[in-house]
């Protein structure tokens, strides 16, 4: 096997690999052992068909895409490791020769990881800001419990209103026409929530349970099924049910039914300090944000869009996951918000790239100060992921392989690296 190795722009990379004839003999082999069992030819049984026969009858090129696709993976991993190059997205394959007795040349564009150039990183300076709880936000919070603790009571004596929690069934039609997607039965809404397009939820205040309703609404430009973006639609619905939340009062028994407080007093004490706690957090955190935000500003470097592509990939998988952990598909959710994958993936974009700068400045400064990760801090590493997945410690070890274990080093590495540049930064009024 032989690699040209060229540099591209931007930090990509294109390998031209060549493949021995005969290794690629070898992938052909494979190919019509995992093929001849389908293979129907007059005169032999299934399974039976001697290769050079199915070749004659099929031509060669029938097994190519099956030993391609055996060559390939092994090819490209050698030449990653020869030519030692870190890379950060999946490769575009493009397969340039094949051919049966030929050598297979095929090309890889990868996205590597791109070369960071530090400048100030240390006395970074950042406004300080000023934590306190306010009397308004104790109130918020208070009315936020009392909301959690509110009851669902059915109303049967008055139409629709803001806020109300209502069962509907619905039917859509567009032109006169049903469409996949627009009907639903004892569906679940809350009145204002945004859930549903346009104007839907409004147009049923006011209306009474069991009462026919047309809801007229237009689908959003940029709706993601195309054939309804822009469109007007009517709606068909029957309101078949009401409820309402019933507030408790706001005094002392709510203090000893919620909390661990005789009065509403302490109650409220103990959230103002519990608001003070988190506010302090998110302010860390900001710190942290604006710390990181002014090290990649004063630093050089060129992120692939392979690199981005692939985090955002990441990103969505992880929202989309948490969407299935509320009950919601992906797909659900994209319908109710009028929005499509495009748009979706765009508006990750800023976010992905965000991520990747900060990793890539902070595992620089990591190298850079010589920030080393213990034994002893990766076990205790080890022991806090055991007591948050609920797992006996030495399972958990056995389970991570040296492979995990580094990569747990490096998360660990960055992490120190941002404490050391948030403790070595400077806050000014």
């Amino acid at each position: 096997m032989s690699t040209k190795v060229e540099t591209l722009e931007k930090n990509m990379v294109k390998l031209t690999i060549e493949v021995d004839a005969d290794r690629f003999e070898e992938g052909m082999k494979h190919a019509y052992n995992k093929n001849k069992k389908h293979l129907n030819i007059p005169g032999f049984r299934k399974g039976r068909v001697p290769r050079n026969i199915a070749e004659k009858y099929y031509g060669a090129e029938i097994f190519y895409e099956d030993a391609i696709n055996y060559v390939i993976p092994d090819a490209y991993e050698a030449a990653i490791k020869e030519h030692n190059l870190d890379v950060v997205a999946q490769p575009e394959i493009d397969v340039e020769q094949v051919g049966k007795g030929q050598n297979l040349i095929f090309t890889a564009e990868v996205a590597v990881k791109p070369e960071v150039v530090l400048g100030q990183y240390k006395e970074i300076e950042v406004e300080k800001v000023q934590v306190e709880v306010t009397e308004e936000e104790v109130q918020q919070e208070l009315e936020k419990v009392q909301q959690q603790n509110a009851r669902i009571i059915t109303v049967e004596d008055r139409p629709v209103q803001d806020e109300d929690q209502v069962v509907i069934d619905f039917e859509g039609f567009v032109n006169g026409e049903s469409f996949e997607g627009g009907k639903g039965e004892n569906y679940p809404l809350t009145i204002g929530s945004g859930t549903f397009i346009d104007t839907f939820e409004e147009q049923l205040i006011g209306k009474q349970i069991n009462e026919e309703v047309e809801v007229n609404v237009t689908f959003p430009e940029d709706y993601h099924e195309t054939a309804l973006a822009g469109q007007p639609a009517l709606f068909k619905v029957v309101v078949k049910e009401i409820k309402e939340k019933e507030l408790p009062a706001l005094d002392n028994e709510f203090a000893k039914d919620v909390s661990e407080f005789d009065t509403l007093e302490e109650y409220k004490e103990d959230l103002k300090a519990t608001l003070l706690k988190q506010k302090e957090h998110k302010a860390e955190h900001e710190k942290e944000d604006k710390v990181v935000e002014k090290i990649i500003e004063n630093a050089q470097m060129e992120v692939p869009e392979p690199m981005i592509e692939a985090q955002v990939d990441q990103m969505i998988q992880d929202f989309s996951q948490r969407l299935q952990y509320q009950g919601l598909p992906l797909e659900t959710y994209l319908q109710f918000t009028g929005n499509n994958m495009v748009t979706l993936r765009e508006n990750f974009k800023k976010d992905a790239l965000r991520h990747i700068q900060s990793r890539l400045v902070l595992e620089a400064i990591a190298k850079e100060e010589n920030i080393q990760v213990s034994d002893e801090e990766w076990e205790e590493e080890v022991k806090k992921m055991a007591e948050m997945y609920n797992m006996e410690v030495e399972k958990l070890r056995e389970g991570i392989s040296e492979q995990e274990k580094e990569y747990m080093k490096e998360d660990l590495k960055v992490t120190k690296a941002l404490a050391f540049v948030v403790e070595n930064s400077k806050e000014v009024e």
